[in-house]
């Protein structure tokens, strides 16, 4: 039963992810594996509701990944990406190339010609960045040392596509068929086609210059100017346009439009509309991350399978088997705990999207003949569709009996106690406030999400739960329903916000007294409604201010008021300017208003007390 009309496709991809996924979420198999059989049900090889333009949806689906590697570029710092250069290059390096050799030298033994083993190889190094990540967060497991490790992977992998797609046309058996096809293949699509490759190179460059510059000098300042419209349809529709220009433009000049969104996000992740971006664009990546696992679900040729299924499934086992052992072992080197391990290595162990991708461009550039590229997409596809079932398996089966003992010392769901006061982040800020309210005779619940800290900690004799404080389970479970008190004191700017929203959400009679990290944290905290919001290094800094002024003989008395004085315009003045940030100029203007104000008003008080002779009592 076939029906092209467009509307009726679009109600059964709708109906099948809304009846699918929340089955499969009940039965604790997770929203990956829900899209995927969803998608298996209703394609070609079940009930035939899709037939041939799924495979139409599934380039369209693409686009899913384009937006999530945008929005993970988002969340990363430029400084951040730096500090992970290690694991980028080491863990992602290594496990691509000893990945892609092992994977060559089976071929090899196999008596397939070099260039074909190694095209396989690089291709089925790759591992599957939306169905990981999305698993990962599903299972609040992004914060884990595997988790870092794996996206680690997973973010050098996106990265080598660009070079593997270059190598490929040189793979060729027939070097002079080969070029002419790629480039009546490429013509059409890119404006690189038969220039030289200096010429090539140099427009790529310029197409990364010009996404740099863009998102440095040109992106605030047009959506300040459609912020001020007050219409959300038209900065959405903005955001969107953003993402989709950033792609056409690295297709146009043949580089990846996932690595070009990608470096987009991290661009735009110090601008002043970065959690505008995210909110805006994180519905769209959602539908269209579950219409991608849908459309995968569906291309899977069963009838391929169907005639060769020993063969398909000795590859599918092989791959997995492979590539598992090769990651364990590399986790193993980096002394990475037995459960991050396990963690690691069952999460990349199948091939990825990229690799539909990769295969076909192998074949259009007769690297791979036809049974072969369709035979290892079938076993890509497939070993795709087992990866929830196998990081199922890990969680149920083996973590369970082989994993470290981290999780039974600090049980993140066993809170036995509940206090008026709850504390999230017991680092260097939050251990100070837990002792001093200790030693005040209060009692409070202390949460943090660090388990060798809370390990740490407990060993001291301090009773610390180890627990993502933004799980709204774990805080009901610390008892927020009957707690008056939520202090954050966690280090991470968007770890705090993610806690400040569920608080709200959830628990909103709780008083949240919270650590800002920086300005633009402070800001976010205020729109959110925190009225308690300390930030970071104040105190310190005025203590230190205070110190030094009363070194150079200032009585100190005059200068703890005075220092109050400031402390208390600054506080108003940030609420403020939290108000208009948005606006540039005004913002800018009201900053320096505020310096200048703050500056006369400290010299009027120190000259009123020198009138009134006011020595008072002074501290020592």
């Amino acid at each position: 039963m076939h029906e092209g009309d467009f509307l009726f496709q679009a109600f059964v991809y709708l109906a099948a992810a809304v009846i699918s996924v929340p089955i499969a979420k009940r039965l604790g198999l997770g929203s990956v594996l829900g899209y995927l059989l969803a998608g298996i049900i209703i394609g070609p090889f079940g009930l035939h509701l899709i037939g041939e333009e799924g495979q139409d949806v599934l380039h369209f689906a693409e686009f899913g990944v384009v937006m999530m590697l945008f929005l993970i570029g988002l969340e990363l710092r430029p400084n951040l990406l730096w500090k992970m250069r290690i694991p980028i290059l080491g863990l992602g390096g290594i496990q691509v190339g000893l990945t892609a050799l092992v994977i060559m030298g089976i071929g090899l033994v196999l008596k397939l010609d070099w260039r074909v083993s190694l095209a396989i190889g690089l291709t089925l190094a790759l591992s599957s960045t939306a169905i990981v990540l999305q698993t990962l967060h599903e299972k609040n497991l992004e914060d884990t040392t595997g988790g870092k490790n794996i996206f680690s992977v997973l973010l050098f992998q996106d990265l080598a596509i660009i070079p593997i797609l270059a190598l490929m046309p040189l793979l060729a058996r027939d070097q002079t068929d080969s070029i002419a096809h790629s480039g009546q293949h490429v013509e059409a699509l890119t404006w690189t086609a038969g220039l030289p490759v200096w010429a090539q190179t140099m427009i790529m460059l310029g197409a990364i210059t010009a996404i740099v510059v863009a998102g440095r000098f040109v992106v605030d300042p047009v959506f300040r100017i459609l912020a001020k419209t007050r219409l959300r349809e038209i900065f959405t529709a903005a955001a969107l346009l953003l993402v989709i220009s950033i792609a056409v433009l690295m297709n146009k000049v043949g580089l990846s439009p996932a690595l070009g969104t990608f470096l987009a996000g991290v661009i735009l992740a110090q601008s002043e509309f970065r959690h505008e971006l995210e909110a805006d664009i994180e519905p769209f990546k959602g539908l269209l991350l579950g219409l991608f696992f849908l459309a995968i679900g569906a291309s899977i040729d069963f009838k391929l399978v169907g005639d060769n299924p020993i063969v398909i499934t000795e590859l599918v086992v092989g791959l997995i088997m492979v590539k598992f052992i090769i990651l364990f072992i590399i986790g193993k080197v980096f002394r990475m705990g037995l459960d991050n391990n396990f963690l690691f290595s069952f999460s990349l162990a199948q091939g990825g999207e990229f690799a539909f991708v990769l295969f076909s461009f192998a074949l259009s550039n007769q690297v791979l003949e036809p049974d072969q590229a369709n035979t290892l997409i079938a076993v890509v596809a497939l070993s795709m569709g087992l990866t929830p079932l196998i990081m199922l398996l890990n969680e149920r089966l083996i973590q369970p009996r082989f994993g470290t003992k981290e999780a039974e010392k600090i049980p993140a769901d066993q809170i036995s106690e509940q206090n008026p006061i709850i504390i999230a982040g017991f680092g260097k800020m939050g251990s100070v406030i837990g002792r001093f309210i200790q030693a005040y005779g209060l009692k409070a619940t202390y949460l943090d999400i660090d388990p060798s800290n809370v390990d740490f900690l407990r060993k001291l004799g301090l009773k610390v739960y180890y627990g993502d404080a933004s799980r709204r389970d774990l805080l009901e479970n610390a008892g927020a329903q009957k707690a008056k008190t939520l202090i954050i004191t966690v280090n991470e700017e968007d770890k705090i916000m993610q806690i400040v929203r569920t608080v709200k959400k959830h628990f909103p009679h709780l008083e949240i007294y919270s650590r800002a990290i920086n300005w633009q944290n402070e800001y976010d905290l205020y729109d959110e409604g925190v009225d308690h919001v300390y930030k970071e290094s104040f105190d310190t800094a005025m203590r230190m201010a205070t110190d030094a002024i009363a070194g150079l003989g200032y009585r100190k008395y005059q200068i703890l008021r005075l220092a109050h004085k400031f402390a208390k315009h600054d506080e108003q003045a940030d609420r403020e300017f939290a108000k208009i940030r948005r606006d540039h100029h005004n913002y800018l203007q009201d900053v320096k208003q505020h310096f200048e104000e703050l500056e006369q008003l400290m010299l009027q008080e120190q000259e009123d007390e020198q009138k009134d002779k006011d020595l008072g009592w002074d501290i020592s």
